[in-house]
């Protein structure tokens, strides 16, 4: 099928398949012994449902991060969806087809070749199921803990895979972690987050998985960003001026064009001064 070609995908452990969409964002399939769940749904280009029963054959359950574009767009083909409704606005916004298209536009280079049929279909996340802190899947000899990682959006969550120590954050903290949106969190909140996240998962993982990028994250990213957060609200940080579609947001520690902090470090913030009291 045509449509399936936006997607490739690689076995990175017995479990677990990390799958690659259209415009660089990775999702994941972890399977169990009698079921299985997709982390992410990405742009809603292409069938990924259809592209996940070749890669399995377990009933699928889908677990949404949060409820960006480039996230939760492709989960109006799936029929077991799960979805923090503290995101509902932000999806309620993301899914929009225009807004789809604009960004796909900025980050595919085939855009044009996109065919209309192409596009999943939009529908209301009221038909998702509340997902929520200590929320447990269990696929048989897998389990799947589900922990608040609210900052980037207030509804974003991480996941525990418990058997492989391996805790998949999303977009809640990585090498550049938007927090500037009218929906993100302040910092002062957002270090909040992130520490209640350490404090509920510390010694329980060895390696964090990311949704952009290579994937993968030294598993001193959560308390690297805490440090971060300090860092900004004392006025230690680089302040590095950045504008984003005419609205002037600071970087906290300064990065060459691949994203990486000169500094060596792992893990950044893209921030609002308007929200690092908030």
């Amino acid at each position: 099928m045509e449509s399936l070609k936006y997607f490739k995908s690689r076995k990175i452990a017995e479990s677990i398949t990390r799958i690659f969409g259209p415009t660089g964002e990775l999702m994941y399939l972890v399977e169990g012994d009698k079921r299985a769940v997709l982390i992410d749904t990405g742009t809603g280009v292409g069938d990924l449902s259809e592209y996940v029963k070749q890669l399995t054959d377990k009933s699928i359950t889908v677990i949404l991060t949060h409820g960006h574009v480039d996230h939760a767009s492709g989960a109006p083909n799936f029929d077991d969806v799960y979805m923090n409704h503290a995101d509902e606005e932000v999806y309620k916004e993301h899914n929009d087809l225009a807004l789809r298209k604009g960004y796909i536009k900025s980050q595919y280079k085939d855009f044009d070749k996109i065919k209309e049929s192409d596009y999943v279909q939009t529908k209301s996340s009221s038909v998702y199921k509340d997902l929520k802190d200590g929320a447990v899947f269990n696929l048989g000899g897998i389990t799947l803990e589900v922990y608040d990682a609210a900052g980037h959006t207030p509804g974003q969550m991480a996941i525990l895979f418990k058997e492989e120590r391996i805790l998949m954050i999303g977009d809640a903290a990585n090498q550049a972690t938007f927090l500037f949106d009218k929906r993100s969190l302040g910092i002062t909140s957002y270090e909040k987050s992130m520490k209640n996240l350490l404090l509920k998962t510390e010694g329980k993982f060895d390696k964090i998985f990311l949704s952009h990028g290579s994937g993968e994250a030294p598993k001193e990213l959560l308390a690297n960003i805490i440090l971060l957060c300090e860092d900004i609200k004392a006025g230690n940080d680089d302040e590095v001026p950045f504008n984003f579609m005419g609205q002037v947001v600071y970087i906290a520690k300064a990065m060459n064009a691949q994203l990486e902090r000169v500094d060596g470090g792992f893990g950044n913030i893209i921030y609002s001064k308007e929200k690092v009291n908030h």
